[in-house]
């Protein structure tokens, strides 16, 4: 899979994402750059040609790359989970955490690095003691990305590769990365094709993340852990419940449980803030935070399912000053 003609997400957008790679340094000339005046386009102001769906070329760009405490106790441990934050996204939910590095202006927080580089990061952050490297919303470099591990391994990497994703994968993507991620780290936003359509731009996010979360356990299998406690190996799965949607919430509980079972681990977060990103006066219902008792009866509906393997939230995850700094410390 190629950034050619780009379909590594379910969007499958088919851009040129080459495009605005400096035509004659990036080739692009297979393009027929004279035709496409990339000069008379000044590709730096308009893109809409050369980025995908997620508003990337292929580009790696990243926004952070540094210790992390706030994922789970079995990524983060005391240590920290190594996590690069790659600017972009290939689903775009109205509500997003992470809009600052997410969006159309995300140059502004993001560096490019080469793929010779990203794997120094990897390298810097196992250094640093780092549990494992985790890579958060990968999916727009997915081929670079794998190139990367491969480098980084070649220069005697060992730590577990966590793919933090969305959910929304394709799973020719995943094929393209098996044998080189070690936990899969999903989120399974919606079991509603209209909630999905709404908040995500993405009727189809549903089916394509049930298949994508088949995947991701065939080629993981069975969770495993270090004498530490840390996740070498397995599929974690997040659920965000939003506002007002416990309903959902337990609908989507119900096709993980009796899909799955205890096999996978549940992480069940009650941190959904509304920023000044969201559009309120569209989506008002999602202008608040999670209440005690909507996410007190989410757990309870976890217990009584049957789910032991997983983790909770505190109230304190509710908060902005959870989401990290995108200053492109470590890049």
């Amino acid at each position: 899979m190629t950034y050619e003609h780009c379909e590594l997400c379910p969007r499958r957008c088919g851009a040129n994402r080459c495009g605005a790679n400096r035509c004659g340094a990036n080739r692009c000339g297979a393009n027929r750059c004279g035709a496409n005046r990339c000069g008379a386009n000044r590709i730096g102001i308009n893109r809409s040609k050369t980025v995908g769906r997620c508003g990337q070329t292929n580009e790696i760009r990243v926004a952070r790359a540094a210790l992390h405490m706030w994922e789970e106790p079995c990524l983060s441990g005391s240590e920290g989970s190594g996590t690069v934050f790659f600017c972009g996204c290939t689903l775009g939910c109205v509500y997003c955490q992470n809009a600052a590095i997410s969006r159309e202006n995300c140059v502004a927080h993001g560096k490019i690095v080469t793929v010779e580089r990203l794997a120094e990061i990897f390298l810097n952050l196992a250094a640093q003691g780092a549990n494992n490297i985790n890579l958060v919303t990968p999916t727009m470099f997915a081929p670079s990305i794998a190139a990367a591990i491969d480098r980084a391994r070649a220069m005697g990497l060992t730590l577990p590769i966590v793919y933090n994703t969305s959910g929304y994968e394709r799973l020719e993507t995943l094929q393209m990365l098996a044998g080189k991620i070690d936990v899969y780290l999903p989120d399974f936003k919606y079991i509603s094709p209209d909630l999905a359509a709404r908040y995500s731009h993405a009727a189809d996010y549903p089916n394509a993340a049930k298949a994508a979360l088949a995947e991701m356990v065939r080629q993981c299998g069975e969770f495993a852990y270090d004498a530490r406690g840390m996740m070498k190996r397995g599929v974690i799965v997040r659920h965000l419940l939003l506002p007002g949607q416990l309903a959902e919430s337990k609908r989507t509980l119900d096709y993980l449980w009796q899909t799955y079972g205890n096999s996978i681990v549940y992480s069940l977060m009650s941190q959904y803030t509304p920023l000044p990103t969201l559009d309120a006066s569209r989506y008002p219902e999602l202008n608040r935070r999670v209440t005690t008792y909507e996410y007190h009866k989410l757990i309870d509906y976890a217990a009584a399912l049957g789910i032991t393997n997983g983790f909770v939230q505190d109230g304190r995850s509710a908060k902005e000053s959870f989401i990290p700094a995108f200053n492109g410390e470590g890049v």
